[in-house]
């Protein structure tokens, strides 16, 4: 059976969101190792509300809505229009932990699509190197996957990311992880296809209990991850 163009998308969309992409991402815990200290997240359950919480108002509110908007203009080749909406998710990541975060991730993606010489990634470099979604749709649009799964595919690399960071910390065992990504995998959908649906004026979020953990962490006395 010959390999068609979808499935070449589908796997550089599996490249993409690879846990081995050298952008740092299993360094960042987003205040997940300060709620743990805090007594706030205690057990699989806990862990799993809180990431459902994230998953339904910050990936559904901000995340999706905004990489819709990047896509499109990597698609149009609009390169301010990118800029634009790198500096509107940046906004929207509470504390400087989270901004840091994404401008790190940002500049390592972005030097690793220059290095492959993926599509515009040289001459728009500083551009994607704003933020980590800028370049991931510079990328998607590039390898030619569609947005739907490319939204998909970043709210699941997210997800996992997050769920690998509370069993270390909490800790809880791998079948307790397993757990939780099965039963919140199956809400990404909904979440990626009303993100995809919101208007500009609708986005936006408000997660008082991550900005405050993330606070924390930035303070926390010892601490294994980054954020």
């Amino acid at each position: 059976m010959d390999i068609t163009m979808h499935d070449t998308a589908l796997l550089r969309l599996f490249q993409l969101i690879s846990p081995s992409l050298p952008t740092g991402g299993f360094s960042y815990s987003q205040g997940i190792e300060w709620a743990v200290e805090a007594g706030w997240i205690q057990n699989r359950a806990d862990l799993q509300h809180w990431l459902e919480d994230l998953l339904e108002h910050a990936m559904s509110r901000v995340d999706i809505p905004i990489l819709r908007r990047m896509y499109a203009a990597c698609e149009q080749g609009e390169k301010q229009a990118l800029v634009h909406w790198s500096e509107q998710l940046l906004a929207w990541r509470e504390t400087s932990e989270l901004r840091l975060e994404e401008q790190n991730r940002g500049r390592a993606l972005a030097t690793l699509l220059r290095q492959m010489e993926v599509g515009r990634a040289a001459d728009w470099h500083q551009s994607i190197a704003l933020c980590q979604l800028a370049g991931y749709a510079l990328a998607a649009v590039t390898w030619n996957i569609p947005v739907r799964q490319a939204a998909a595919g970043y709210v699941w690399s997210w997800l996992e990311n997050q769920v690998l960071a509370g069993i270390k910390i909490i800790p809880l065992g791998q079948t307790a992880g397993q757990r939780i990504l099965f039963d919140l995998a199956g809400r990404i959908p909904a979440v990626v296809a009303r993100g995809l649906e919101f208007e500009e004026q609708d986005i936006g979020s408000a997660m008082p209990a991550l900005a405050l953990a993330c606070c924390g962490h930035e303070m926390q006395y010892t601490r294994l991850y980054r954020s």
